[in-house]
């Protein structure tokens, strides 16, 4: 049975559970001898908090004891974005409206990564209407160019609604340093805020590391994780994992995979081994395997999603590292491409810097603001 043990305080040595809060097992599967439920972390007493005329010294904690700061803007998370400040340096240095400016302008979409043919696209399209004369400057093709950017990205921007089904499993996919396992246990803290209940399975046992790194994000956030050692079957600490959540009545199961390349032929067949075992319990699970995709690889993230897809199903994309890349235009190629769903983007190190994506706020974010236009802040 599954056993969730009081942490022992500096002042009591005593064994003896608190008899006002029992540990609660009830329907909970009985689990094989060799799985760790790695319970999370107790909650902070609060009735000191609540006494009488008790002033608080500081503001409250977050989840993980760190206390808040106010979040950075998308502009101000982009401006270290190559790709920001190519397009801001463009516009600044040549306002004038001509052919120049227009193939200036592809050659940085282009080296952004967005793509040979959408960059030739989205160009061409420029360059047709500034010879019917539709613009009168170049802050009315910079417009023209949000707008049409913003069209290209409104199709992929699309909620991560769980409702409907409990647990909602989450298959976490990707390559190896994409940042599969950071970006579970932000994926975690955001749904405790919604106030979700949350369970974690650390089903990468290839890399020893992960699975530690997906423990402490469970304590950082008070929520249980399933795991085993390392080398155990992927398959199996999930599918313990999934039977636990079910009968706990938890909202969201986010499971970890081992990174993986689609030439790792035994590592890829476990993707789709995760997936067949999963569906004995629930025949729609999991409700989302989501790609977790470096935003510095450019291009090559393009053709790794083309991989996954084929062997694993990707439902959803979150593309990290956007802060401080030269490649940030990837996230148009993605769209033109696949048309998948943009969850989520990572634009800086801490859990609020994984941030739901918005096509609006992202362009915004890239183009710059001079030329008449006025900024607006997307928190």
């Amino acid at each position: 049975m599954l056993k969730f043990w009081k942490k022992k305080t500096a002042e009591t040595t005593s064994e003896k559970p608190a008899e006002d809060a029992p540990a609660d097992t009830s329907g909970a599967p009985d689990l094989p001898p060799d799985v760790a439920v790695v319970p999370p972390e107790p909650s902070v007493d609060q009735s000191a908090a609540q006494a009488p005329g008790h002033v608080p010294s500081a503001p409250p904690p977050t989840v993980d004891g760190e206390v808040p700061v106010p979040r950075r803007s998308w502009r101000e998370r982009l401006s270290g974005n190559t790709f920001a400040r190519g397009l801001g340096s463009l516009f600044v240095r040549h306002p004038k409206l001509d052919d120049e400016l227009l193939d200036e302008l592809e050659t940085i979409l282009i080296t952004a990564d967005v793509g040979i043919q959408a960059s030739t696209e989205l160009v061409e399209g420029l360059r047709k209407r500034m010879h019917k004369r539709e613009f009168a400057d170049a802050g009315a093709l910079l417009a023209a160019l949000r707008e049409d950017l913003v069209n290209l990205l409104k199709p992929v921007e699309k909620a991560f609604d769980i409702r409907g089904r409990k647990p909602f499993v989450v298959l976490t996919v990707g390559i190896n340093g994409a940042g599969k396992t950071t970006t579970i246990g932000k994926l975690a803290r955001h749904w405790c805020d919604q106030r979700h209940s949350v369970m974690l399975a650390a089903g990468d046992t290839f890399r020893a590391a992960a699975v530690e790194q997906l423990k402490t994000w469970g304590q950082r956030n008070r929520v249980p994780v399933i795991a085993q050692g390392q080398d155990s079957d992927a398959a199996s600490v999930i599918f313990d994992a999934f039977q636990a959540a079910r009968s706990r009545g938890i909202d969201l199961l986010i499971a970890d995979t081992a990174g993986r390349l689609h030439t790792q032929g035994g590592l890829m067949d476990e993707l789709g081994k995760i997936a067949r075992v999963l569906k004995k319990i629930d025949s729609d699970a999991p409700h989302e395997v989501l790609m977790v995709i470096d935003g510095t690889t450019g291009q090559n993230a393009v053709n790794q999603v083309r991989q996954f897809l084929q062997i694993v199903g990707v439902t959803g994309l979150v593309v990290t590292k956007l802060d401080g890349t030269a490649k940030g235009g990837v996230v148009f190629a993605l769209a033109r491409e696949f048309g998948l769903p943009i969850r989520y983007v990572g634009l800086g190190e801490t859990a609020a810097d994984l941030r739901a994506f918005e096509a609006q706020a992202f362009v915004d974010g890239l183009l710059p603001t001079s030329l008449g236009h006025t900024e607006q802040r997307h928190d």
